[in-house]
């Protein structure tokens, strides 16, 4: 993990564990995938971005949590899922709170996974 990486949690400390099982699952399972730590996210990507934590506070998070956001070509209906957006056709954008390890579970995986491939999909594509 790099320094940015820990940085980025100085102001909510307890969501690093958070972060460090999910950043430990994702590079084992997406290969190739490189991370870019800005201001507001992290970015899991694969030529595109994919995957993104951030922090930012959305209705019903708790006192320590991280938003898992990923982007897919169609929307899940899922209890999980936050909110979802399509910015662009065919480019939904789902967001789920994580508050604890057990919630970065098989199901929040395989939909991390489909992003991965539909990331180097649209790279494929372009």
């Amino acid at each position: 993990m790099t320094a940015d990486e820990v940085m980025f949690f100085r102001a909510m400390p307890g969501a690093l564990p958070l972060y460090e099982t999910l950043r430990g699952k994702v590079l084992a399972e997406c290969p190739d995938t490189t991370l870019n730590v800005h201001k507001s996210q992290i970015t899991f990507r694969a030529h595109y971005g994919y995957a993104f934590v951030s922090l930012r506070r959305m209705k019903g998070c708790p006192k320590v949590f991280l938003i898992v956001s990923f982007g897919l070509s169609h929307r899940l209906d899922a209890p999980r899922i936050t909110a979802a957006a399509e910015p662009y056709p065919n480019r939904w954008t789902h967001h789920v709170i994580v508050s604890e390890k057990e919630q970065l579970d098989d199901e929040l995986m395989g939909w991390l996974r489909e992003a991965y491939r539909f990331a180097l999909l649209r790279y494929g594509a372009d």
